[in-house]
């Protein structure tokens, strides 16, 4: 395995983890659980910047002059972590929403 294929791996394997916590939130928000919804949200949180470091540290070595090999596997990964990171965004209002919608039916 190549290097930039193990660092697709891993840009994917953390944005799908984040991504994962963020829908889990959305649920537990659902059902009322906003301390559970809260953890979740935070796990999401840590796994997208985990990727989003990752992503950062590709971005360095090109800005330095190294030349990152660009392939479909890291535009896949790419992919996976701009969705993960706009569905926690997208889970962060929903929450909220659902958060205030209980509370103005007495139910928080």
């Amino acid at each position: 395995m190549t290097a930039i294929e193990e660092i697709s791996f891993k840009l994917i394997l953390h944005s799908g983890n984040g991504r994962s916590y963020a829908f889990e939130a959305i649920k537990a928000a659902k059902e009322g659980e906003f301390v559970k919804a809260e953890e979740l949200l935070e796990k999401a949180r840590k796994e997208l910047e985990s990727a989003h470091h990752i992503q950062t540290q590709l971005l360095q070595k090109e800005a330095a002059g190294e030349n990152n090999m660009i392939n479909l596997l890291l535009i896949h990964a790419q992919d996976h972590l701009m969705t993960g990171i706009t569905v926690k965004e997208i889970a962060e209002e929903l929450i909220d929403l659902r958060r205030d919608m209980m509370k103005q039916r007495g139910r928080e």
